[in-house]
């Protein structure tokens, strides 16, 4: 080969420069870095990281099967003991799905009417229909109908339609279900007050931005996305509309106590179910289409994807909350989508996995029996039931499933038959427009939310002393901490021998390159590209640079002299080059969706790609000490774009790092997430893998770049650079400036810098302020 020759090594751009001979003199260079044996491995060893970290995300929600029992302490000596015991899961999960925001006391329902129409929607000889409205939060209403028996009222139901039903479809007033399925209607029919709330549907019309882009996002996907930054949850706030009609039922109540139960079908199956573990005012419940093992939850779609969940509750969890309050499972046909709405050139953008389909019989009893124990711990086997319609695949609401309520209601019912379709007595809801005023006011709620959120943080950070750099350090231990653990996810330390293989990659005039492969955790590696100058002294101990790639990117990008990324511009040989020690680690956003699942595995076992990016640095300066050459006071960090993600995330949170920069990515981090009005929002694009919980209410990029203090912190900013505007910057960087300046007293040790320029190193403020605080060169006395 002319000029170089390629290795078998990592990938195919795995390359090492030949001597002037064309050949590499091994007599005078080290194949492997000293304490290192070779490194044999073959293949793209970025692909191979990617695909070991979904095994390793599969292989931890498999285990939380078993392990969430150490989160309970159930108490089943008796049933008051037992609610005691298990009170801390139900409000953690509460927590999780976001249903935390006090709900507005109600004590009636407002009828729709005007002058013009009649109060009564529609009436049969059984019941009486009508167009209602209550409020929930003090800026969001829910809406639905109100069925009303025309004999005695034996019963209160909630009944929850599935996302892509209306009320009018459960009541009788639509087409779409066959008589059997409208359950809501079966429910009035036999004696019950029935409300049915709207659910928010899983059409794409209003999801985007209008006149900067639209998206295929379904409506919950849209409101799941900024919702899940705000700690809240398009879960949660239906949730919060079930139990504003519980609270109504329980006004009632107090002059005709009765029974009050939930039902739902598909996704007002999961409401059922979430509400009555909730909510103990709830006598019983049918969850139908719905109940089943929920360990391949990152397979359903993502507005589904609640934090942590796994680790704590399946949904024979979830019964256990119930328990030993009635509940009954019905194995039926369940609603079926292949994904997101479709893409189409004006609209995309939606998370692609997200299938549902019928949940099989065997695997619906078998998380059943996992249910039913608790009841039998309970003593309270009858209160719990499994109906199967057909063979599991039959249609909702059999007349099992609703005997079986009726039966734990203490109700002595025989069913009656379903009565003809009531008459109605004026105009049809306008459905469209009514599905439209509960998403407006979702998406509105959750922004008024955000636009809090600094006065939350605020509250957050409260007890951190800054009164001099050591309390700091001192006094922020425990915000680290929980930033770790509660908003990125915390995996275990390293817990395997790192066993370094190293093989040599490059041999440049001034440093040599060798690629690096680490064992992090059992299976999961980290790997990088080490330059080591040519120049170094016996015993001399330089700095080092970890220079990191953004996004779809490789060590090579960064490393390689001879490619010239006009994103990177090669700055870790740059760095090589003027003496620096560089290392070029492989962060695992590479692989398109391929990465971004890891997202979808990790988040409900209370992890995410960042859990594991971190644990690799860990291992990596771990390591990186143990060299013979490398100063371990003077590590320091820069990367670019999702390197720049890295930049504010990992340093902060590991003390090895004594400075760190941030390049083409600095920004206020919780508009960028979230914003409805602003081209750069990650909103409408397919970043899904952005979404971190509750980030909104505990930390902005200017919050974590205050804990790099009193370590050096730095902005590179092109002006050109399309991920955030100049004053979005500005704006969150000048909180940082104002930190190290006016509380830290060092106005030294933080810089930004504005260049005219695009996405990209721009390699002069940033290699400055790498040589002042770094020490590098030293300084000639």
């Amino acid at each position: 080969m002319n000029r170089r020759t390629f290795l078998a090594a990592g990938t195919g751009l795995t390359l090492l420069k030949a001597a002037p001979n064309d050949t590499i003199r091994r007599d005078t260079v080290q194949p492997v870095l000293p304490g290192t044996t070779a490194l044999s491995e073959t293949g793209d060893l970025a692909m191979k990281m990617v695909d070991s970290i979904n095994e390793y995300a599969l292989r931890v929600s498999a285990e939380s099967l078993s392990s969430r029992a150490a989160l309970w302490k159930r108490n089943y000596s008796s049933h008051e003991e037992y609610e005691r015991s298990v009170a801390p899961n139900r409000e953690h999960l509460r927590k999780i799905i976001g249903a935390v925001d006090p709900r507005i006391p109600i004590t009636s329902l407002e009828v729709d009417t005007t002058t013009l129409t009649s109060p009564l929607l529609a009436s049969s000889t059984r019941y009486k229909a009508y167009s209602v409205r209550w409020r929930v939060l003090s800026d969001v209403t829910a809406e639905g109908l109100l069925l009303e028996p025309t004999g005695r009222t034996v019963a209160r139901v909630v009944a929850i339609p599935d996302a892509d039903q209306s009320p009018e479809m459960l009541a009788g007033l639509k087409g779409g279900l066959d008589s059997a399925s409208q359950f809501a209607k079966r429910l009035a029919e036999n004696g019950c007050q029935v409300v049915i709330p709207v659910v928010i549907n899983r059409s794409d019309t209003w999801s985007g931005i209008p006149g900067i882009r639209m998206t295929n996002q379904s409506h919950r996907e849209w409101i799941y996305r900024m919702a899940f930054e705000a700690g809240r949850h398009i879960v949660g706030y239906e949730i919060q509309k079930v139990l504003s009609a519980i609270d109504w039922f329980t006004y009632e109540n107090r002059a005709d106590a009765l029974p009050i139960a939930v039902m739902g079908y598909g996704e007002g199956g999961l409401l059922a179910l979430y509400s009555a573990a909730i909510d103990v005012r709830i006598h019983s419940a049918i969850v139908s289409g719905y109940f089943d093992s929920r360990q391949e939850l990152w397979k359903e779609p993502i507005y589904r994807d609640v934090w942590g969940l796994l680790r704590e509750f399946g949904d024979a969890e979830l019964a256990s909350l119930i328990a030993p309050r009635a509940l009954v499972v019905e194995a039926c046909r369940g609603p079926e989508t292949s994904g997101p709405p479709p893409e189409t050139p004006e609209r995309k953008g939606a998370a692609p996995v997200g299938r549902l389909t019928t949940p099989a019989l065997d695997s619906v009893r078998k998380e059943a029996e996992r249910a039913r124990a608790f009841y039998t711990k309970l003593r309270a086997d009858e209160n719990f039931h499994v109906v199967a319609s057909g063979n599991g695949t039959g249609p909702s609401s059999s007349e099992a499933a609703l005997s079986a309520l009726f039966r734990t209601c203490k109700l002595q019912i025989t069913l009656a038959p379903p009565g003809a379709a009531p008459q109605n007595v004026h105009g049809d809801v306008d459905a469209t427009e009514r599905m439209h005023r509960q998403f407006d006011e979702l998406v509105g709620h959750t922004q008024a939310i955000l636009r809090r959120s600094p006065a939350r943080r605020a509250e957050f950070w409260s007890k951190a002393d800054s009164s001099s750099p050591a309390r700091w350090r001192q006094t922020t231990a425990s915000y680290r901490d929980y930033i770790w653990q509660e908003v990125i996810g915390q995996l275990p330390s390293p817990s395997i021998p790192a066993n370094p293989r190293t093989r040599l990659i490059y041999d440049e005039p001034k440093f040599r390159g060798y690629e690096v492969l680490l064992d992090v955790w059992p299976d999961v590696f980290a790997y990088g590209i080490l330059l080591q100058p040519k120049n170094l002294k016996p015993g001399e101990r330089r700095p080092v640079v970890v220079c990191q790639h953004g996004l779809e990117g490789r060590p090579q990008d960064v490393a390689d002299p001879k490619i010239d990324s006009h994103f990177y511009h090669h700055f870790a040989a740059r760095l090589a080059d003027e003496g620096f020690v560089t290392y070029a680690p492989q962060n695992p956003y590479i692989g398109q969706d391929r990465f971004r699942i890891i997202q979808r595995k990790a988040h409900p076992v209370k992890l995410s790609l960042f859990s594991f990016i971190i644990g690799q640095h860990q291992r990596t300066l771990e390591w990186l000490v143990t060299l013979p050459f490398v100063d371990p006071q003077r590590i320091g960090f820069y990367g670019l774009s999702y390197g720049g993600k890295t930049a504010v995330r990992v340093p902060p949170l590991l003390n090895g790092y004594a400075l760190s920069i941030c390049s083409g990515d600095f920004n206020e981090w919780v508009w960028k997430t979230t914003s409805v009005d602003s081209s750069y929002s990650y909103m409408v694009t397919q970043e899904y893998d952005m979404l971190e919980f509750d980030f909104a209410n505990v930390v902005n990029y200017s919050d974590l770049a205050a804990l790099m203090a009193p370590r050096p912190f730095m902005v590179e900013r092109g002006h050109l650079d399309p991920v955030a505007p100049d004053e979005w910057v500005a704006y969150e960087y000048a909180r940082v400036r104002r930190f190290y300046d006016v509380n830290m007293q060092m106005p030294d040790r933080t810089a930004i810098e504005f260049f005219n320029g695009p996405h990209t190193i721009h390699a002069q403020g940033t290699f400055e302020f790498l040589r002042q605080h770094l020490r590098w060169p030293p300084t000639k006395n």
